[in-house]
This record gives structure tokens, C-alpha cells and sequence, in this order.
């Protein structure tokens, strides 16, 4: 056993004492310190409302004392931390999302069942005919409260503490109002004791707090009865809970907001599939997301590849002045390229309508007309993404034996056709798999569509909104977020849907991929 040995330093009183402590003990030491950090994360995340996290950092907790704890799960200690973060991060969010697909969860259906309850049943109706302003007054043993009156007198109440507890105090009336009224900044750091205090006038009228300077007859709207339906205790009207939409329904069948999340099947997936305003937003808003991706992925590996060919002229002066230009919009954080651009393309004040304008006398509408917004969003990813593409074509092209093109030049072949024939049949299947990787980020490219266009101009004659710039991932992120009527809900049925498009999409690359392969080892 591994052991690590301390002795006393030379000069020391009495012989050096040999300390051996087993690295065993640090060990478990060590795991018994993250056991007690993730048991207590577990406990607070469980008391703050989040039981599926803490049952996560749990599990985690437990694979980390177990994997590192014993010896014969040596091997799984270099895959744990893989996996693990793959079903936290990856697993985890989508199954929690396409869960929420299957719920009502919403602006209006935020709260659980028991927090929608309580909210109706803490109502409150203040009694304006009995409100009258307050005074604290501070006594031996607590205070006082003074209720003044028109005759310069008023009503005392007795001595209460003021300690958080629930009081009920009687008070009786005084001629003129007591020494040692506190300020009312005083009285504001007690307001939450005093919403706690009942004060009973003689006639038997009863005061609760009604403000920071005043007290009134204070009445619960909501009782419950022993069926569960919320009474109105002032006009007698009932609220029914429906668990079926999540909502309070009232006498005409009306439901009363606000609702809780409950689980509705399979109705958000019938809205994006077959509500027509709904469908036919997203089947366009699909159509553009699969043009959107293949355009940019093309025009950027075409503008890419040209510029890297270029730049292999050996004749061409400065090109590694033109590389540096050329490479600069990659340098720039695309944030800041696509605020950038997004000024340039003002239809009134942007540089780009003055130049066309001057020109030829045109001003695209960039951002109110469908065509050209899209027009302007392909053109800013393309100067995002074309830099990429440059630099590996820059790494491939080297890689092509130049004996080639002297052959071909031998034969007489051109320029464009030594390009088709030698340059592009050896540097493609490389770019496959990148070209793929490409499609899939330009796919959900959600940043340059909120930061460009929001998604604008929107759709007409839709239900939910839906722009013409959109693709599935801006478009369930204006659901989610930016709607006034946010449906988390839908926005999940839409993920999930998303999830399993790119998996097929995903799934269908690696098959072309894995059989182009084979082509290619059966031709050499």
C-alpha cells in the first residue's frame, strides 16, 4: 500500500517519528467531502422546488463515489466523466424538453396545482369604510398601535410585541394621542409584523393591516369547501378545478387564470401538425431552414475554395497581405459582424442603399420585404463562413500532387478543367464530413437570425408569430420567449420534432457517407 511518510526536520527534539497515512484514507476522504457537498445540493435543490435536479445531482454523486470509490470499476473512471456529461447536457434537456411537449406549460400555466390554490385562497377584499390611517407607538414590553379619530383623540390598543406570531389586541379609546409616535421610515421595517396583528375597535370592528399607513376590515375572498371548489365568501360563486386544462373553471364554465401545468398528451403535436395556423407557418418556416442551411453551407465552401485557389496562384503579388485581409471577418466575434452589418443594411441611413442608391437608384427594403431579408441574411452568413472554408481549402490544396497538374498540362487540359478533374475529386471527400457539420450549424443558426432580423418581416394569417427570416430554432425561441403568450409547451412539441428531423437528416449523411465510402474502396 501507497503510503506517504513524514519526519520530524533535523535539530528536532527527539528522534524523527515516521507518520504513514495510507492514501486509501485521502481517497475516501476526498469522496466522502463530494458526498456530503452533492447530499447537501440535493437537499437544497429538493427544498427550493427543483425534486428532477436534485435527483440528478444525486445520481451524479453516487456514480462518482462508486466509479472512483472501488477498484473494479477502474475502467469505467475514463468514460464516466464523457457520459456523464453527455446525459446531463445532451440527454437530459431533451428529454425534459420533449417532455414539456406533452404538458400545457405556458405564461398562463406557470405554477403547480397547490401554488395556483393558494394564491386564490390569500385574496384579499379591503373594507374601504373602515380604513383609517395608524400610528406605532414604542412601549416597554412592544407596542402600541393608535388609531386617531376627528376629535383629536382615538382608539389605543394594548401591548403587542411585534414578533412575527399572529396577535389579536382590543383598544380602547383616548383623549389625546400618546408620547413617543414613531416615524413612519420606522414603521416600514415592521411591516411584515404588523400584517400579522388583528386590532379589535370597541363596537367589535376588527382592523388588519391595509397598507403601510393604514388599517381596515380585512376579508378572505376564497374559502374551500370539503368537495375542493373555491367559494367566493362575498358573492357565493364557486371556482371548480378542472385537471384536465389546468384551470379554475367558474359557474359558466369559464376558466379563470392563472392555471398549472398538467399533462395534455398528444395535443401540442395535433396543433404543429395539423392546425393550418400553425402547419402552414412551420412548413415554410422548414422549407426556408433547409435553404437557408444548404445555401450557406455551398456559396461558403464555392467563395471558400475559390479564394483558396486564388491565393495558390504563384504569380499573385502580396498574397500574404491579401490572406490576412481575407481572413479578418473570421477574427472578428460574429456578434459584433452581424450588428455591424445590420446598420450597413439600414433602409434609410445604412451605407450599403446609399452606394445603390447612387448607383442605380435602387434602396432595397431589407427588412420589410420577405425576399430581400432573406437575400441579406444568406449574404451576411456568407461573410461569416466563407473564411473557413478558405482556410481548410488553403490545408487541402496542399495536400494535392502538383506531378498531377503538370500531367494534365502535358495533355493540354485547362485551367477550369485540371480544377474539376484533378483539384476537386481529391479535396471533396475530405470536405464531406465538414460540409455536413456545416449544414447542421447553419441549421440552427439562432444567433445571426435574432441578432440580424429577429425573425422579421413576420407572416400574415398565422396564429402563433412566425417571420419570414425564421428558422425552426428563432421560430421556437419566439414561442418560448418573445411571444407575449409564451407557450413552453408547443415550443417543446416543436423541439422534439426539430430533435428528430436532424436525427434522420444526421442519419441519412452517415449512411451516404458510409456508402460513398464503400464506392470508393470498391473502385480502388
Amino acid at each position: 500500500m501507497t503510503t506517504i511518510t513524514e519526519t520530524a526536520p533535523p535539530g528536532g527534539v527527539g528522534p524523527g517519528l515516521p507518520m504513514a497515512v495510507p492514501m486509501a484514507v485521502i481517497k475516501w476522504l476526498a469522496l466522502a467531502v463530494i458526498a456530503l457537498a452533492m447530499l447537501y445540493t440535493t437537499w437544497a435543490l429538493y427544498l427550493s422546488g427543483e425534486p428532477l435536479f436534485a435527483v440528478v445531482v444525486l445520481a451524479v454523486g453516487i456514480g462518482i463515489v462508486t466509479v472512483f470509490g472501488y477498484r473494479r470499476y477502474y475502467t469505467a473512471r475514463f468514460v464516466f466523466p464523457a457520459v456523464t456529461a453527455v446525459l446531463v447536457f445532451i440527454a437530459l434537456p431533451v428529454l425534459y424538453t420533449s417532455y414539456v411537449g406533452f404538458t400545457n406549460f405556458g405564461s398562463r400555466n406557470l405554477l403547480t396545482f397547490d401554488r395556483v390554490t393558494n394564491q386564490f385562497l390569500s385574496q384579499v377584499e379591503i373594507d374601504k369604510s373602515t380604513e383609517r390611517p395608524f400610528s406605532l407607538v414604542k412601549v416597554a414590553g412592544g407596542y402600541q398601535l393608535f388609531f386617531p379619530t376627528d376629535n383629536g383623540g382615538g382608539f389605543l390598543s394594548g401591548v403587542t410585541p411585534l414578533d412575527g406570531s399572529p396577535a389579536e389586541v382590543a383598544t380602547e379609546a383616548v383623549s389625546a394621542p400618546p408620547d413617543g409616535i414613531m416615524e413612519i421610515r420606522d414603521v416600514i421595517k415592521l411591516r411584515n409584523q404588523l400584517a400579522e396583528v388583528k386590532a379589535v375597535l370597541p363596537d367589535g370592528t376588527d382592523l388588519s393591516s391595509a397598507g403601510l399607513r393604514t388599517f381596515a376590515t380585512v376579508r378572505q375572498v376564497y374559502e374551500r369547501d370539503d368537495a375542493g371548489d373555491l367559494v367566493n365568501a362575498i358573492d357565493g360563486t364557486k371556482l371548480t378545478p378542472d385537471q384536465s386544462i389546468g384551470f379554475y373553471r367558474d359557474q359558466d364554465g369559464k376558466a379563470v387564470a392563472p392555471g398549472w401545468r398538467v399533462g395534455i398528451g398528444f395535443d401540442n403535436f395535433k396543433r404543429v401538425l395539423f392546425s393550418e395556423g400553425v402547419r402552414e407557418p412551420m412548413f415554410q418556416i422548414f422549407l426556408w431552414t433547409l435553404t437557408f442551411a444548404f445555401l450557406s453551407m455551398f456559396l461558403g465552401f464555392c467563395l471558400g475554395l475559390l479564394l483558396a485557389s486564388l491565393l495558390q496562384w504563384p504569380h499573385l503579388r502580396f498574397r500574404g497581405a491579401y490572406r490576412i485581409l481575407l481572413i479578418l471577418p473570421y477574427a472578428v466575434p460574429a456578434f459584433i459582424s452581424i450588428l455591424v452589418f445590420r446598420g450597413l443594411f439600414n433602409q434609410n441611413f445604412g451605407e450599403i442603399n446609399l452606394i445603390l442608391t447612387s448607383l442605380f437608384g435602387a434602396q432595397p427594403p431589407w427588412f420589410t420585404d420577405p425576399f430581400h431579408a432573406r437575400l441579406m441574411t444568406i449574404i451576411v452568413n456568407l461573410w461569416l463562413g466563407y473564411p473557413y472554408m478558405m482556410l481548410l481549402a488553403m490545408g487541402y490544396l496542399q495536400s494535392v500532387p502538383a506531378d498531377h497538374y503538370k500531367a494534365a498540362a502535358l495533355e493540354g487540359a485547362s485551367p477550369i478543367r485540371s480544377f474539376f478533374a484533378i483539384t476537386l475529386p481529391q479535396i471533396l471527400p475530405p470536405f464531406v464530413p465538414l460540409l455536413i457539420s456545416s449544414f447542421a450549424f447553419n441549421f440552427n443558426n439562432v444567433v445571426l437570425i435574432l441578432l440580424l432580423t429577429r425573425g422579421l418581416p413576420d407572416m400574415t394569417g398565422t396564429k402563433i408569430p412566425a417571420g419570414n427570416t425564421d428558422i425552426l430554432g428563432s421560430f421556437t425561441y419566439r414561442i418560448s420567449f418573445m411571444d407575449s403568450g409564451q407557450d413552453f409547451g408547443l415550443a417543446g412539441a416543436i423541439s422534439a420534432l426539430i430533435f428528430i428531423l436532424v436525427g434522420i437528416i444526421a442519419y441519412a449523411n452517415f449512411v451516404f457517407m458510409r456508402r460513398a465510402a464503400a464506392r470508393r474502396g470498391v473502385g480502388s
